[in-house]
């Protein structure tokens, strides 16, 4: 898949573009040739999808002048230095510049292929990263991810667009994989502070002397400043609250009053403890606990989102199909049944791992979406309750997602859906009434 990025290739000599860009594109790279800087400049942006390889002696603008340009525009383009003889100083002086590496001539074209290989992986990753980010800073958009008809996350998003507005700090509750750390950012994006810088720490597995450190400094020199003064303004999300030691629990509290009432900066705090004999009550000191419950969230848990449930196990199974490239699995009513039935204890998180393994065995003509199921979940089921569901409950979650799955592949096509599923247009208008479908939402 990383392959499909684009490698940008320049050099003055026009043998060498053409050798290069066949070796890559035998090996499934695709390739743009350019015959000096001023020329891939002109094509390269600050969001250019590559990576670029680039001889250092070139006239006009040798290589160097070139990674200068590049690294001004995204320093996280990986550029591949390509050397002569004796220019291995320059590269090395190049690498500190931010070149990802270099080739020394006359290379190996499978070497070459191995690094550009390399740096096309790493280039996505940092888009990826970024497209994220820039999510993530998307009110809008990160509240589209909070998937969900349920009485649950409507009252969630609710308390989401108006604690959101709030300047007090806020403790963020519930089982493991329920979003709560995207619930933090949507919160951060949605608020006033949206603009202002967001950071997060997690206190697990880290040392008092390490979370000192990084949250409060001195911070070592060429390090990042600490994470109290990154967040000055913003949001500071602090992650497993409940492993604070004593000790940190003082020192948190300690910055805490020196920040304010409105605070300069907002904390959004994490809690991830659920044993059945400890309470984030009994974690924290209440002076602390108090001061963080400011505003208090519990997410709820996958089991008790009803159809929900459904509706999320769709989106993720188009999601990995669209990304490995085969037909969406369908959902009988009895797997929909145990998708609905079952315990979750790893709740959305597990969801979207069963998704992406059902996509899986369906690309290699495998297995069953139900033993995915019930595998996954037989461990927990009698440590968990499950509170059974009547058969009418069932029969509509699994008639909205198969109308649902209909119309997306029809792309909204009513005369389509209605040949298919068999229905007059007045049944199907009135259980797409029902379940809050409309049509424009497919086209």
């Amino acid at each position: 898949m990383s392959r499909q990025m684009r490698v940008a290739i320049v050099d003055d000599e026009q043998d060498m573009r053409q050798s290069i860009s066949q070796w890559l594109s035998l090996s499934g790279f695709t390739t743009e040739t350019y015959s000096d800087g001023h020329e891939a400049l002109s094509a390269i942006t600050a969001d250019f999808p590559g990576v670029v390889i680039t001889d250092i002696r070139m006239p006009n603008m040798d290589g160097m002048a070139l990674l200068k340009r590049l690294v001004a525009l995204d320093s996280a383009i990986p550029v591949i230095m390509i050397t002569g003889h004796g220019d291995v100083p320059i590269a090395v002086e190049a690498m500190r510049l931010g070149a990802f590496d270099f080739l020394e001539k006359p290379f190996d074209p499978e070497k070459m292929m191995a690094l550009a290989e390399k740096a096309v992986r790493k280039r996505s990753m940092a888009l990826e990263a970024r497209a994220l980010r820039s999510e993530l800073a998307d009110g809008t958009t990160i509240m589209r991810r909070l998937v969900g008809a349920s009485d649950e996350m409507q009252r969630l998003r609710e308390d989401i667009l108006d604690i959101g507005q709030a300047d007090g700090h806020v403790l963020l509750d519930g089982e493991t994989g329920t979003g709560k750390t995207l619930v933090a950012h949507a919160l951060h994006a949605v608020g006033p502070r949206a603009g202002r810088s967001l950071v997060s720490i997690s206190c697990a597995g880290l040392s008092d002397a390490d979370l000192a450190q990084r949250l409060f400094g001195p911070a070592p020199d060429g390090q990042p400043k600490p994470l109290t003064e990154a967040a000055r303004g913003g949001t500071l999300v602090i992650e497993d609250i409940e492993c604070l030691s004593e000790p940190m629990q003082a020192r948190l509290l300690g910055w805490l009053n020196t920040i304010g009432t409105p605070p300069e900066t907002r904390v959004m705090a994490i809690c991830n403890t659920h044993r059945a004999d400890q309470t984030i009550e009994d974690a924290l000191r209440p002076d602390l606990f108090f001061r963080l419950t400011g505003h208090k969230i519990t997410l709820p848990p996958l089991r008790s989102r009803g159809e929900d449930i459904l509706a999320l196990f769709n989106t993720y199974l188009e999601q990995f199909a669209d990304e490995y490239g085969c037909p969406v699995p369908d959902v009988s009513m009895p797997e929909a049944a145990q998708l609905l039935q079952a315990p979750w204890p790893g709740n959305v998180r597990q969801l979207v791992n069963i998704a992406e393994r059902a996509v899986l065995q369906t690309r290699r003509e495998e297995g069953a979406l139900m033993s995915l199921i019930m595998a996954d979940n037989e461990a927990a089921t009698e440590a968990l309750t499950i509170e059974g569901k009547p058969l009418k409950d069932h029969v509509e979650a699994f008639e909205r997602m198969l109308i649902d799955n209909t119309m997306r592949r029809h792309k909204g096509s009513i005369t389509a859906v209605m040949e298919e599923l068999r229905l007059p247009r007045r049944t199907l208008n009135e259980k797409m009434a029902k379940f809050g479908l409309v049509r424009s939402d497919y086209v």
